[in-house]
């Protein structure tokens, strides 16, 4: 049983069916807080609470709540005046409809509160309406007053108790209009598979786990300054530039996500989609140090050396063999020419003797 002073007692009503409970709040605030101090000399700043009329400080016991009008006059209100209220949230905690859960918007969710049950005669109804929540799957829609106003709630089962989850009026709730960009932007396909990637890496963590580091950090400094210590030193700030990149953001994300999880070494490559390669001006190639740098510039010159001497050597033998070539032309033409002049007398003298 929780042993913590209840905010609000009532019941809960479901339909003809009353349950005693006690309402108690189901989160505490863990955060530091600070008091106002003079600066000069570190003396507490205080508030005072003094009446206007007779310019004196009253204590608690003297003060008690008025409505203001609208000309400024005040009307007195007692609690005995609200606790008189001609409606049935006074006291109680009315259930309304039962609905799915997804039906609540999480915008809607304000303050949390744990109902305990008022004593032995609330344990059957307390336990009727807990496992009735459980089989329906559905969370109940209640209406009920706490601190001068009707309120909304939902009621749902915790473990083997029933929380109450103050809801906002859906007309206190803002439209987002004019929070999304007015830009027209268009995200392409692998920068969704990108994101989809970075969130499966990143995966599921225990709630459990996560605390608030901002809040130890502070307890520190507190620390360090009550003992005299060096205050301790700040992280580095993150870079705050604007990503031009976005593919590869995306990219050294998954890829650190990937390294913190230890699911990959830190020389691989996020296993995703490459896109292909930006159309840009061809530029000189760039000089770069080091040794293995210098051994491929050496391999590239002297792969080059190579092809430009066997181009000079091919080029110079099929100049050779086409000079071998027009030197046979030429000899045989030469040859034609002389065989032709032998023959040219020979035939003279055959036709001189014929005709004697």
């Amino acid at each position: 049983m929780l042993h913590v002073r209840s905010i609000w007692n009532g019941a809960i009503s479901f339909g003809l069916v009353s349950i005693p409970i006690k309402l108690v709040n189901a989160t505490e605030s863990h955060s530091i807080s600070f008091r106002q101090i003079h600066t000069e000399d570190g003396g507490r700043i205080r508030y005072r609470k003094v009446c206007e009329l007779e310019d004196r400080e009253v204590s608690s016991a003297e003060i008690g709540k008025g409505y203001e009008d609208a000309d400024g006059t005040i009307v007195p209100i007692t609690d005995e005046d609200l606790s008189q209220l001609p409606i049935p949230t006074a006291k109680t905690i009315e259930i309304v409809a039962f609905v799915p859960a997804d039906r609540i918007d999480p915008l809607q969710m304000d303050a949390a509160y744990y109902l305990q049950a008022g004593g032995a005669p609330a344990a059957k109804p307390y336990t009727l309406l807990r496992e009735a929540l459980k089989r329906s799957n559905k969370v109940a829609i209640a209406k009920y007053a706490l601190r001068g106003r009707e309120r909304l709630g939902m009621l749902r089962v915790v473990g083997e108790a029933i929380a109450m989850h103050g809801l906002l009026w859906p007309d206190e709730v803002r439209a987002p209009e004019g929070v999304a960009p007015d830009t027209d932007v268009t995200v392409r396909d692998q920068e969704l598979d990108l994101a989809d990637a970075l969130m499966d890496t990143l995966g599921e963590v225990d709630l459990d786990d996560l605390h608030d580091e901002y809040r130890e950090a502070v307890e520190g400094v507190v620390a360090a300054k009550a003992a005299g210590e060096t205050l301790p030193e700040a992280p580095a700030p993150a870079s705050s530039g604007k990503v031009l990149d976005l593919m590869a953001a995306l990219e050294n994300s998954v890829r650190a996500a990937k390294e913190s999880r230890g699911e990959a070494p830190a020389a691989e490559k996020a296993e995703v989609r490459e896109l292909p390669p930006r159309k840009t001006a061809r530029a000189a190639p760039k000089q770069t140090g080091g040794k293995a740098s210098t051994s491929t510039a050496k391999k590239t010159t002297a792969a080059k050396k190579t092809a430009a001497t066997k181009s000079t050597a091919k080029t110079a033998k099929s100049a050779k063999s086409a000079q071998g070539g027009a030197k046979k032309s030429t000899a045989k033409s030469t040859a034609k020419k002389t065989t032709a002049k032998k023959a040219t007398p020979a035939k003279k003298t055959a036709a001189r003797k014929r005709t004697a």
